[in-house]
């Protein structure tokens, strides 16, 4: 199967694949340790870095501090992300630590996916401790157009891509996650 994955090539996972990852395993995990409204929430926070490309109409730098892959692209900002998703708890229907938890791994799942793309100038991983991108050393995922460009043969190809590389593994996560729950359930 991953020798059949396509690779390629202009700049991030998509923003639905972003999405899946804290769906799906948010999603396998009990309601008790995930609740509807922190599902949600963590879906927006593993969209949510790429709101910096709000930067390009600025007229900011990609390789700014907070250009795109920048600032919001940080280990800092998924931080920051759990800490507000920790003191508002109550609205997420989860206590403190799990809320902080699963939306800041929601969060840092974003730029983690972005260092395994082939393309751009890799995530500031580090940042404000550092100023160098990253990228993961394998990545296999090709970028994807941004804006309309997404609903091109190219923009297909991008899903295909990461349906191979994120998606189903994911899936196979989620899977496992529910057998050992029902598993050590008759235990």
């Amino acid at each position: 199967m991953l020798a059949t994955c396509p690779q390629g090539t202009p700049d991030l996972p998509t923003i639905l694949t972003h999405a899946v990852v804290p769906l799906m395993l948010g999603a396998a995990a009990r309601r008790r340790v995930v609740s509807q409204r922190l599902l949600a929430a963590g879906a927006i926070a593993a969209m949510l870095p790429d709101a910096d490309v709000v930067a390009f109409k600025l007229h900011i730098a990609y390789a700014d501090h907070f250009g795109h892959r920048g600032a919001t692209h940080s280990v800092a900002f998924a931080v920051l992300l759990a800490l507000i998703a920790g003191l508002g708890y109550r609205r997420l229907n989860s206590p403190p630590w799990q809320s902080g938890l699963f939306i800041g791994l929601a969060a840092l799942s974003h730029p983690l996916l972005d260092a395994c793309t082939d393309g751009g100038l890799g995530v500031a991983l580090g940042w404000p401790l550092s100023d160098a991108r990253w990228f993961a050393p394998f990545h296999p995922i090709p970028v994807s157009p941004i804006g309309a460009r997404f609903f091109s043969e190219r923009g297909w190809q991008v899903m295909a891509s990461e349906f191979c590389w994120v998606w189903l593994p994911t899936a196979v996560i989620a899977i496992c996650m529910v057998a050992w729950r029902r598993t050590s359930k008759r235990a």
